[in-house]
């Protein structure tokens, strides 16, 4: 995969607004939780949708001010966006659709972490074509990220009883502990493939490089 030329500076301040401003409202929440839930960031930055929307935000943050100066996003900090976005998909899908309304922090901060955010984040992938078309063989770097975020959740949950979400508390039998974790990440895989399928999609055309014929000498 090859760097792309970099997107218009609007296109890069935007994101580099974003994920600053999506590092300010997890800040927030986290100081404002503070009385409710404690001051523990191990805890607060245990949530998958915490931990995930501040490292996509981090990953906008690079990414715009490297494209500010006119350079070109490096290939793996492109993939790692595509992993990010693959997982904020799943936090969309997971709260709008299995458990809304479920969350702790206000309303209006589980609809931009759980809703807005993700949608910026795919209407980014698809229509600003600064990205190259992901190799499918290395689809598997979806699931890295995930799968430490479960190791860890799952031994904190196994040894002082702290986990973040009620289905993957250990008193609920390891049958569904492995029915969760397989389909968490199945659907992992599945939303990766989707980024995966869309970075193949072209919104503006791309000039082809002026082919020189060799200068030929003499008659």
């Amino acid at each position: 995969m090859t760097s792309t030329p970099p997107p218009p500076r609007t296109v890069s301040a935007l994101r580099l607004a974003v994920g600053t401003s999506v590092t300010g409202i997890l800040l927030y929440t986290y100081v404002i939780g503070i009385p409710r839930q404690g001051a523990s960031l191990v805890d607060y930055f245990g949530y998958f949708t915490n931990l995930t929307s501040l490292l996509t935000a981090g990953i906008l943050i690079v990414t715009g001010l490297i494209s500010l100066r006119g350079k070109a996003v490096p290939s793996p900090l492109m993939s790692a966006r595509a992993v990010a976005v693959a997982c904020m998909i799943i936090v969309g899908i997971v709260y709008n659709v299995l458990v809304p309304g479920t969350g702790s922090a206000p309303p209006w901060v589980s609809a931009t972490l759980h809703t807005i955010f993700p949608i910026l984040l795919v209407l980014d992938w698809i229509f600003v074509d600064d990205r190259s078309p992901l190799p499918w063989r290395r689809l598997w770097v979806v699931l890295p990220y995930p799968v430490v975020w479960l190791g860890v959740v799952l031994v904190r949950g196994a040894t002082d009883g702290w986990v973040p979400y009620g289905f993957l508390l250990p008193e609920r039998g390891a049958a569904s502990l492995a029915t969760h974790v397989a389909g968490l990440l199945l659907a992992l895989l599945a939303s990766g493939a989707l980024v995966w399928a869309l970075s193949r999609i072209r919104t503006r055309r791309r000039i082809p490089a002026v082919r020189r014929s060799p200068t030929r000498i003499g008659a």
